[in-house]
């Protein structure tokens, strides 16, 4: 593309005095907010208290800048793009993060790193595209994972290997499980198999209402931010630039190069890279707006237990552990024998505060593990997620015309598969192909919500809510009571 073509500009200033960090804003919504702010402190999560002294970054954007490739976000996926992009490809990236470095969604989730990527289960893939894409799909997304293997293997991230424990909190779930238990065995050819009741109590832990469970081979659990840090300085020691505090508040394209406006200068690229999962603002990049669907999920850590505790709730599994909720609760017994537990939070961020939305969290801590009712709770907080509109992720080049690129939408499952989706968006970067990118989650760009278009759905994009809050209520119905 050649000329001056004008295509996305913030709205909002930002000023250049505000270069040191701002308040953590417990309210922010990516849905309405105009940009995610500037050099903001992290939230205040118990993997931030527990990660140690961040690692050397390169502090923010000073002047205009011109870079070969830039990447904007620093969460798993964009540290892992740079990272991949160096070690590779010899392309020295430059990375963009407008808060602190690893601020979004990669410092707030539950450390679950597992064989999935998206919202749909294996049986889910057969259905809506057969078989042999399955298959295919299956292959690529294993891949993934040994990606996220190689790398937790390098760093010290406190790993819980040993698979990952889906349990049924009813008996009406048990049916499900089965099929899945039998098609990963038999098309897919995984070691999964069902446990009793009795089984999930006696040799993993006495949680109160499961009713049977399925177990995966495959399953990780990790400090996410100590994982971060790693990506973060190996990028750096092969030369890749992370700049925070520099947020991007408008794009221009000219003349085939993309420049990239920060509060403290442009940043002039001649390929870009979006990562910025749940915390995407609609006017980044117009082949980003209303693509994603940013849903906010809620999470807690205990103190540690006592032997006592420990003994009563028979916790003897460090596995990762998800139910069987649409609304699903995740959690898992930490290094330290404090118990993380995560679920859904509000539908919007300045509701996001409120006590009841914890309270979702304690009741449901307290319902599974009756021995813990009233246990101190030590770290609470909230993170966006980012859910695609069909519930799978992209890793695309949406406009052949651009070398502008995205990988979004894991829908909770990104701590493992952003290790290989940085490593596919570098090699789209850097012109390399392969036979995977015609698989759906590389072959085509993020559906837009079904009966909205472009312009509508971002302008209209906060209206979405109201059909979120309703089928909230139909998930809470069909979780608990039908």
């Amino acid at each position: 593309m050649s000329g001056s073509s004008v295509v996305a500009t913030m709205d909002t200033k930002v000023d250049a005095a505000t270069a040191a960090l701002t308040a953590y804003d417990p309210r922010y919504d990516p849905l309405v907010a105009a940009h995610p702010g500037r050099g903001t402190e992290y939230a205040p999560t118990y993997w931030v208290a527990s990660a140690g002294t961040p690692p050397a970054d390169d502090g923010p954007i000073t002047q205009d800048v011109d870079v070969d490739v830039a990447i904007v976000g620093s969460g798993f996926t964009g540290l892992a793009t740079a990272l991949f992009l160096a070690r590779e490809h010899g392309i020295r990236a430059t990375v963009l993060e407008a808060n602190r470095s690893v601020w979004g969604c990669t410092s707030r989730n539950g450390g679950q790193g597992q064989n999935a990527s998206g919202r749909l289960y294996r049986s889910q893939w057969i259905a809506r595209w057969g078989k042999a894409t399955a298959i295919r799909l299956d292959a690529e997304i294993r891949s993934g994972f040994e990606t996220f293997k190689s790398l937790v293997a390098e760093i010290d991230c406190d790993p819980q290997p040993g698979g990952h424990l889906y349990i049924a909190h009813r008996a009406k779930k048990l049916p499900f499980l089965e099929n899945e238990a039998r098609v990963m065995r038999d098309v897919f050819g995984y070691d999964a198999r069902m446990l009793t009741a009795e089984e999930v109590r006696r040799d993993y832990v006495n949680e109160a209402e499961a009713v049977g469970a399925l177990h995966e081979p495959d399953g990780i659990g990790v400090h996410p931010l100590k994982l971060a840090y790693g990506y973060l300085a190996k990028a750096r020691a092969l030369g890749a630039k992370v700049h925070p505090a520099s947020p991007v508040v408008g794009w221009e394209l000219r003349n085939g190069v993309h420049h990239l406006r920060t509060p403290g200068g442009i940043v002039r690229a001649r390929a870009v890279g979006f990562a910025t999962g749940g915390y995407t603002s609609n006017g980044l990049h117009p082949t980003l707006d209303s693509r994603i669907m940013p849903i906010l999920s809620n999470s807690m850590v205990t103190r540690p237990l006592t032997a006592d505790e420990i003994a009563a709730t028979n916790f003897r599994t460090m596995q990762i552990v998800t139910d069987t909720r649409t609304l699903r609760f995740y959690y898992r017994r930490l290094p330290d024998n404090r118990v993380q537990i995560g679920s859904r939070s509000s539908i919007t961020g300045a509701d996001a505060p409120h006590p009841r939305h914890m309270k979702v969290l304690v009741d449901g801590l307290h319902r599974k593990f009756p021995a813990l009712t009233g246990i101190d709770i030590d770290y609470s907080w909230w993170g966006w997620v980012d859910v695609s509109h069909d519930m799978m992720p992209r890793i695309v080049q949406p406009d052949p015309r651009q070398t502008a690129y995205y990988a979004l939408g894991y829908g909770g499952n990104g701590v493992s598969f952003s290790a290989h989706a940085g490593r596919r968006l570098a090699e789209r970067i850097a012109g390399k192909r392969d036979p995977a990118f015609d698989l759906p989650i590389y072959a085509s760009p993020l559906p837009l919500p079904i009966a909205f278009h472009r312009f509508e759905s971002r302008f209209f994009a906060p209206f979405r809510r109201l059909g979120q809050r309703a089928l909230y209520h139909w998930y809470y119905l069909k979780d608990e009571k039908l």
